[in-house]
């Protein structure tokens, strides 16, 4: 029995004890060296567990004050929107950098999204792609396509959602 199980077993048995002042708690070790704690004492290798008093302090009960107009946060204040009144602001130039250097990524990403799009759908041959030498069984052959397929269409989707992106900066 480890130590943290052990601490647990006397909160456990204190609080018992305390709930039940007249029971008491005794420590059992068997011939195995095996520790077991039981509320009687009646069997050999038992003795009994001295345990400290439990003192219970009720919490206060829990006062909710109505928010009153002038503890609100004003509409344009930083609480209004969540922001700590401690949160860093940025200028306008630095932002509108920030921004640029977001929209080269996206844009340079969509160039290459489109550039992957074009190579897969050549590649595609539109449903009919070469068979290879190591395609002779035609259901590999299938499955080659059908994994095309779903190539073309998750950067499709890539395409869309880097638009998408570029559409929302400001």
């Amino acid at each position: 029995m480890t130590k943290v199980q052990l601490a647990g077993l006397l909160l456990l048995a204190s609080t018992i004890g305390a709930a039940h002042a007249q029971n008491e708690v005794f420590l059992c070790v068997d011939e195995h060296g095996k520790r077991e704690y039981k509320n009687t004492g009646m069997t050999k290798g038992c003795k009994k567990v001295e345990l400290p008093g439990i003192t219970t302090i009720p919490a206060p009960p829990k006062r909710v004050a109505p928010m009153t107009a002038s503890a609100k946060p004003a509409a344009g204040s930083p609480g209004a929107t969540g922001a700590p009144a401690d949160f860093p602001k940025v200028d306008n130039g630095t932002q509108k950098a920030r921004d640029n250097d977001r929209r080269q990524i996206l844009q340079d990403e969509m160039k290459a999204e489109e550039q992957k799009l074009a190579n897969l759908k050549r590649e595609f041959n539109n449903g009919e792609p070469e068979r290879r030498g190591d395609e002779r069984n035609f259901a590999k052959y299938q499955e080659r396509v059908a994994t095309m397929k779903e190539d073309i269409d998750r950067t499709e989707k890539n395409i869309e959602a880097l638009r998408r992106e570029i559409g929302n900066i400001k």
